[in-house]
């Protein structure tokens, strides 16, 4: 029963699609991440916090086992933890002087906006399904 619904997941063209830009926001989070470093310079250790935000989002596919509607919430959980790590970047004024508040604001919104997206598609796939 369980194992007809999953084989149709991967047909909803919804689905894919949150799937894909779930992906594609976590690879470009990791590049960043240990490429060049979104809070501060490139090695800066406050880029681990990066880290914690994709654990959120891994964990939260396994608990979900991959269904829409847990991956929604896994989506909007993971969206919370990256608006966290921009919180605290802010407010702990960390990567001053290399990255200032603007950018951290645009480039943490654009992983948000990614992640919520993603979630919001996941959240219509489960409608369709």
């Amino acid at each position: 029963m369980i194992k007809g619904k999953v084989s149709e997941m991967p047909r909803n063209i919804a689905y894919r699609s949150a799937v894909a830009v779930a992906l594609g926001a976590a690879v470009i989070l990791i590049w960043l991440s240990l490429g060049v470093g979104i809070i501060g310079a490139d090695g800066d250790p406050a880029n681990r916090m990066y880290f914690g935000v994709l654990a959120v989002g891994i964990i939260g596919a396994i608990l979900a086992r991959l269904r829409p509607n847990g991956m929604a919430r896994a989506l909007i959980a993971t969206a919370v933890a990256q608006a966290a790590v921009a919180a605290i970047a802010l407010i702990a004024r960390l990567g001053l002087p290399y990255s200032g508040p603007a950018e951290l604001v645009l480039l943490n919104g654009f992983f948000i906006a990614c992640f919520a997206g993603s979630a919001w598609l996941f959240r219509h796939a489960a409608r369709n399904a």
